[in-house]
C-alpha cells in the first residue's frame, strides 16, 4: 500500500522584504524560464535530521513561521528553498544533488504548493520562481479541479487543500476546461446528508478502493485551505459558530447547497466532536500500534481549523493541551515547531516564555533569520490580527500537509499519502 501523502531562481533574499500580489488564477500565468542555480549550503536548511522527505516541507513551514511573528527570513534559507525548484516549476519534497536535472516523477503538488506559499509570504509572490509553480501546478490539475500528491493520481482533499492555499482566492475558483474548480473539487470530498449522521460534516480522504473515509487530517486540511485560500475568514475573539446543522430531513441536499462559510462551519463542527471524543486532542494508530496515541500533528492543524471556522474558543482550549503536552513530539522538529507557533497565533494566545518558546527553539535549529525594526510591517503582519487571512500571509497544512502526527514517522505518512 503506497505511502499517505507527500530553486532554482536568480534572487537574492533581502532581510526586510515586501509581500507582493498572490499569484494569478492559473490559466493567467506565463512560465518563465528557469535561471542558474544559487549557492547555498546544508546549515541553510532548517534541522539537523534527514530532508529526503520533508526538506522543502519543513523549510518552507519554518519560513513562514518567522515570517509571521516579527523576522524576516535569512537569505540563506530563501536561496535554499529556491534551489530546490526543478527546471520545469515544480518542487520535489527534496534534491540531495541540484546540480543534476530532476526526475519529474519525484516532484509533487504539496511541495509545491508550500512552496508557493512561503515564498509569497515572504516576498516572492510575483518572482519567476512562483510564476513557473503556478503554471506547473496547472499543467498537472485533474479534471475534476483537484490535485492528486503526485500528478497523474485521483484527486485528494489534502493536496487539492495545499495547492488552492498557495495559489489564492481567483484560482481556487476558476473553472478548468471541463468547468470545474479546485473549490468544486475540495467540496466533492465533505460528508453529507448520505451519510450518517455522526459524519456529517467531515472531509474524506479515499482509499486504495477510493471509499471516502471521514478523516481529521483532511478536514482539518480542507478547513485550512478555504481559508488561507481566502475563501472564508478567520474567527474573531467572541466567534463560536451556534447555527444549527443542516436539515437533512427538509432538505436531503442541505449539505451540497451550503457555500464556503456553510461548508466550514460543518466542517468545524465535525472536528470540534472529534476532538471532545479524544480527551481534548485527536488521535492516531501509528504504523505497527494497535491502540490509538495522541496526535500531535494533526491536532495542532485543528487548532488553526478551529480558529478559521469561527470556533476560537475551542481552538484556544486544544493550543492549550498541545503547549503542556507537545514537548518531545516537537523537539528538534523544525515542521513541528513551527505548527505550534503558527497555532498559537491563530488561536491568539500567548506562547511561553524564554527558551521554552516553540519560536526561539526553531530560530535555533536554522539560518537565523532578521528582526525587523518595530514598525517594519510585511503584508502577514498587518493582515494578522493572532489569525492568518489569506493566502498571501499563509502559514499550511498543512497536511498539513500536511504535516506530523504522533511522531516524525507519521509526519512522513500523513504528508505523503500516494508518493510512488
Amino acid at each position: 500500500m503506497s505511502l499517505r501523502r507527500r530553486a532554482a531562481l536568480l534572487v537574492t533574499a533581502a532581510s526586510a522584504l515586501t509581500v507582493l500580489a498572490a499569484p494569478a488564477a492559473l490559466a493567467d500565468t506565463t512560465p518563465t524560464a528557469a535561471p542558474s542555480t544559487p549557492t547555498v549550503t546544508r546549515a541553510d536548511l532548517y534541522g539537523a535530521g534527514d530532508p529526503t522527505y520533508d526538506g522543502v516541507w519543513r523549510q518552507a513551514y519554518a519560513e513562514m513561521a518567522v515570517s509571521r511573528n516579527g523576522y524576516s527570513a535569512a537569505a540563506g534559507a530563501t536561496a535554499w528553498l529556491l534551489a530546490q525548484q526543478c527546471a520545469d516549476g515544480g518542487w520535489p519534497s527534496y534534491r540531495a544533488d541540484t546540480g543534476k536535472p530532476c526526475d519529474p516523477k519525484t516532484e509533487d503538488t504539496n511541495a509545491t504548493g508550500i512552496a508557493v506559499q512561503a515564498l509569497t509570504q515572504t516576498g516572492a509572490g510575483s518572482s519567476p520562481a512562483v510564476k513557473r509553480a503556478v503554471a506547473w501546478l496547472g499543467s498537472v490539475q485533474n479534471a475534476d479541479g483537484g490535485w492528486s500528491y503526485n500528478p497523474g493520481g485521483p484527486s485528494d482533499p489534502d493536496s487539492t487543500a495545499v495547492v488552492m492555499a498557495g495559489l489564492g482566492p481567483q484560482a481556487a475558483r476558476k473553472p478548468n476546461a471541463k468547468g470545474r474548480t479546485p473549490y468544486d473539487a475540495l467540496r466533492g470530498f465533505q460528508f453529507g446528508c448520505s451519510a450518517k449522521p455522526a459524519d456529517r460534516g467531515s472531509f474524506g480522504y479515499p482509499g486504495t478502493d477510493g471509499k471516502l473515509t471521514p478523516n481529521a487530517k483532511a478536514t482539518a486540511d480542507a478547513l485550512r485551505g478555504l481559508a488561507d485560500a481566502g475563501l472564508i475568514g478567520y474567527g474573531t475573539p467572541a466567534a463560536t459558530p451556534s447555527a444549527a446543522a443542516p436539515d437533512c430531513t427538509a432538505n436531503p441536499g442541505a449539505y451540497a447547497s451550503l457555500d464556503a462559510h456553510g461548508t466550514a462551519a460543518a466542517a468545524g463542527a465535525w472536528l470540534s466532536a472529534q476532538l471532545a471524543k479524544g480527551g481534548g486532542h485527536l488521535t492516531a494508530v501509528t504504523p505497527g500500534a494497535t491502540a490509538p496515541v495522541p496526535d500531535y500533528g494533526t491536532t495542532a492543524d485543528a487548532v488553526v481549523a478551529l480558529a478559521a471556522s469561527g470556533r476560537l474558543t475551542e481552538a484556544q482550549r486544544t493550543y492549550t493541551w498541545l503547549a503542556a503536552n507537545s514537548a518531545s513530539w516537537s523537539k528538534g522538529n523544525p515542521a513541528a515547531l513551527a505548527q505550534l507557533v503558527l497555532a498559537a497565533g491563530a488561536a491568539q494566545t500567548p506562547r511561553a516564555s524564554g527558551a521554552d518558546d516553540p519560536l526561539t527553539r526553531l530560530i535555533a535549529l536554522g539560518p537565523a533569520p532578521t528582526k525587523r525594526a518595530t514598525g517594519a510591517e510585511t503584508h502577514a503582519d498587518a493582515d494578522d490580527d493572532g489569525g492568518l487571512s489569506s493566502s498571501t500571509t499563509t502559514w499550511i497544512v498543512v497536511g498539513v500537509v500536511f504535516v506530523a502526527s504522533a511522531g516524525f514517522g507519521i509526519l512522513l505518512s500523513g504528508r505523503k499519502r500516494r508518493q510512488a
